[in-house]
């Protein structure tokens, strides 16, 4: 018998199949204006161990989080067939602010336009300040 999945499963949840099997390896990483609303998700292939992560994409969703929009799912899924990943490694929740240091905000400095993540570890998201 088959599994049901919950209505509330995200697309990368529901299809991704995570863990290392071989190379090539997708790694995917979420980021969001705060820890519960991905608005970007980035992809990068690692061909073989020891390669630089490339290619790498970024896809943004501003009305829905990137985890629930069947749109950036589709284009996602095509990224991976087109490289032919065997591996897929997504990080735990999200990772930061969507904006780049250095790009977005000045370097050593907050993004203004993500308050939540000032002073807040990116991966544990406890204050360090």
């Amino acid at each position: 018998m088959g599994r049901k999945k919950s209505s509330s499963a995200t697309w990368l949840d529901s299809n991704a199949q995570k863990g290392f099997r071989g190379y090539p390896v997708a790694t995917i990483a979420l980021y969001g204006p705060t820890a519960d609303f991905a608005s970007k998700i980035v992809v990068a292939i690692v061909r073989d161990e020891g390669s630089d992560p490339d290619p790498l994409e970024r896809w943004f969703s501003e009305d829905v989080d990137v985890r629930h929009n069947p749109t950036v799912g589709e284009k996602v899924f095509a990224f991976l067939k087109e490289h032919a990943v065997i591996s897929v490694i997504v990080t735990d929740g999200l990772i930061g602010c969507p904006h780049e240091e250095g790009i977005d905000y000045p370097e050593g400095k907050s993004c203004p336009k993500c308050p939540y993540w000032a002073g807040r570890d990116r991966f544990t998201r406890e204050r360090i300040q």
